[in-house]
């Protein structure tokens, strides 16, 4: 090609083609062009009739389009293996991209086109929800290198349905550039229903642009499912936020049924062409054109109102976000820190041990949930287990019930990186990565950076190496410099996604190296702040009261948190109903617990224990109970809604004698 196409969408307007289907209705296409298949399988007239094929984008071209897609929208093995083509995938992919470069030559720019296999792998669904991660890289990993063969510009992976299959899809294209030994853009299109304006699955815009700008996506936008009207919210969202450049590729409407059977999209030529300018000139959109029902009049009239006209420059990356499979959360939060719910995990967590030994996710769920509901913005799960052998399984089986269920992002919690790959493989969104170190040296930080890397994770990095655990402030930030220079300068990790846990010991042993321990970590958190540029913080703060009372953990975690967010801190491992704001502690066991973290005396221990001892063993306020006062079916929605198994057989049996059952 004579011009770049990323260059090319960044200076001005572009507009793609419309419609195959649509197109090919002007042809009076038999049941013998279609090679005998049953239905209208597109791709099988790339073998028979490439003459056809060639005419759509012939036709496209003459209207004005820049770019053209080629005919293999479902030309991946696992969709050809309905029409029985699954062995001529390679040979359809080639040859598709070959007809459209032959129709349109070297001028216009050439869109490999990937479609959905029909799988929907972050779903729970026994069939479409089965397949593997890899199985789907290899797939579209074979589709890919058919049309990098066949001579294409750029990939568009289009009508998305599941976040997660376009990051596999993203994975397999990469793997055919490296190949080929020649990198592509990759342009990712979703669809939205047309109420709610969310993926099939649930994902919001605002997910879906974390997760795919994590995944260093070149271009992002929307396509098929609806007209433009019902795009608005979402393209206004993407316009104002997307660092990179925006695409709408809407349908004519949306279709309905004619009188004779017949698809009828309702959305004329002009119309449309209105709307997409409103996006090109309001929400900074760059490359527009038409998708199902769209024909060469539809892209005549778009070309007519906006093509060439100049791009608006993108808006810079705004802060760091985490996404799970719903929607996305900054990593820092306003005002401090990020609530990392830490419950769900078998090292900190007799409950979430035992669930665990006994396969019970339900009840797992159950803790996630309270979590959530209790302020985590982010949930850390740890599942590693000496009675247990299968991490990978009970990871993946877990992270994938609270990927459908809630809407926190993940941070995975594994000290091995076969479970971080295999758990970020079934994440469909941007995850962190908890964690690393320098303790055996750096073989297995140069192991999970580039996991981390490819799946757009952030990564926490504990302030460990060869000597020990950096005790010190200025032992910390030597650590924390040091991982840094390896994370970021060797492996090219943005730092605003390196996470550094200064690290906490306990305050309450009564041993006298710990004393100035909780100082020194506040301390070393104001160092790596001030030291290491746009670097974030992270700190298990419970770490620092086991062995004490209830109420006294509650005050001791509170102070200590409190001091160290001061200090800086970004994210905080902690469970959210047992923190008491500062401000609500009492003065005096302020005073006391403050004596305590900052080391001002050598009795500061005892005073603080024996304050709390004179309290008595108070229970800790019984949590108030949320169904008090509701009636039975209301009582039982709450239940269901929050996936609470206790008590519902109650509640269902006085339903049931309510109505008289």
């Amino acid at each position: 090609m004579p011009r770049d196409y990323l260059s090319t969408v960044r200076e001005r307007v572009v507009v793609f083609d419309g419609g195959m289907g649509a197109t090919l209705e002007q042809f009076d296409l038999t049941s013998e062009d279609y090679m005998g298949l049953p239905g209208k399988c597109h791709e099988a007239l790339v073998l028979n009739r490439p003459d056809v094929i060639e005419g759509v984008h012939t036709a496209f071209v003459e209207a004005g389009a820049q770019v053209v897609q080629t005919d293999s929208f479902q030309a991946s093995r696992i969709k050809l293996d309905e029409w029985g083509l699954g062995e001529h995938t390679s040979e359809i992919n080639t040859k598709a991209a070959e007809i459209a470069r032959k129709a349109v030559g070297e001028d216009i720019f050439v869109a490999g086109s990937i479609g959905p296999t029909g799988h929907l792998p972050a779903s729970d669904d026994p069939t479409l929800g089965k397949i593997t991660f890899p199985e789907l890289v290899e797939v579209f990993t074979e589709q890919a290198e058919g049309l990098v063969a066949g001579g294409v510009d750029l990939i568009i992976i289009e009508t998305a349905q599941d976040i997660l299959e376009v990051k596999a899809a993203i994975f397999g294209a990469r793997a055919a550039f490296e190949k080929a030994g020649r990198k592509l853009p990759i342009q990712c299109s979703v669809s939205l229903l047309p109420n709610g304006g969310k993926m099939l699955l649930g994902t919001d815009i605002a997910s879906v642009l974390t997760t795919l700008t994590a995944l260093d996506a070149d271009v992002i936008g929307l396509n098929c499912s609806t007209g433009p009207e019902d795009m608005r919210d979402a393209i206004r969202y993407l316009g104002e936020n997307s660092p990179v450049p925006v695409h709408c590729i809407p349908n004519a409407g949306i279709p309905f049924q004619g009188p004779d059977g017949e698809t009828i999209f309702p959305a004329e030529p002009d119309p449309l062409a209105a709307v997409l300018q409103e996006f090109v000139e309001r929400n900074g959109v760059s490359i527009v054109g038409g998708c199902c029902g769209t024909t060469p009049d539809h892209i005549r009239a778009l070309v007519d109102r906006v093509g060439g006209r100049e791009a608006e420059p993108r808006p810079a990356p705004g802060p760091p976000m985490v996404s799970s499979m719903m929607t996305a959360t900054p990593i820092v939060q306003e005002p401090a820190p990020t609530i990392v719910g830490e419950r769900v995990n078998s090292q900190g967590s007799r409950r979430a041990k035992a669930l665990l030994l006994e396969d019970d996710y339900d009840g797992l769920l159950t803790i996630a949930t309270d979590q959530v509901e209790g302020g985590a913005h982010v949930l850390d799960l740890c599942v590693a287990l000496t009675e247990r052998s299968d991490e990978d399984e009970q990871m993946r089986e877990l992270a994938k019930r609270i990927s459908l269920s809630l809407p926190a992002p993940i941070q995975v919690d594994s000290t091995e990186p076969d479970v971080m790959e295999r758990t970020l493989e079934q994440i469909p969104g941007r995850a962190i990565v908890n964690s690393v170190n320098l303790e055996a040296g750096r073989e297995k930080l140069d192991t999970v950076v580039p996991l981390a890397k490819a799946h757009g994770a952030a990564l926490i990095a504990l302030t460990i190496d060869e000597v020990g655990m950096g005790k010190t402030r200025e032992r910390k930030l030597e650590v924390a410099k040091r991982i840094r220079d390896i994370v970021c300068d060797e492996h090219g990790l943005d730092p605003e996604l390196l996470i550094f846990d200064a690290l906490t010991f306990t305050l309450t042993t009564g041993d006298e190296e710990w004393r100035p321990s909780a100082v020194e970590t506040i301390e070393g958190i104001k160092l790596i702040k001030a030291e290491i540029p746009h670097v974030k913080t992270s700190l298990g703060v419970s770490n620092v009261s086991f062995g004490i009372s209830p109420n006294a953990r509650r005050v001791l975690n509170s102070v200590f948190l409190h001091h160290c967010v001061h200090a800086g801190l970004d994210l905080a491992m902690v469970h959210p109903a047992e923190v008491t704001p500062y401000a609500e502690i009492p003065d005096n066991e302020r005073e006391l617990t403050d004596d305590l973290v900052f080391n001002r005396s050598e009795d500061a221990l005892e005073k603080f224990i024996e304050h709390f001892e004179s309290k008595g063993t108070e229970a800790e306020d019984e949590k108030a109970d949320p169904t008090a006062g509701m009636e039975p079916e209301e009582a039982l929605h709450w239940h269901i809604l929050r996936r609470k198994k206790d008590g519902v057989e109650d509640w269902i049996d006085r339903c049931n004698e309510k109505i008289g059952a």
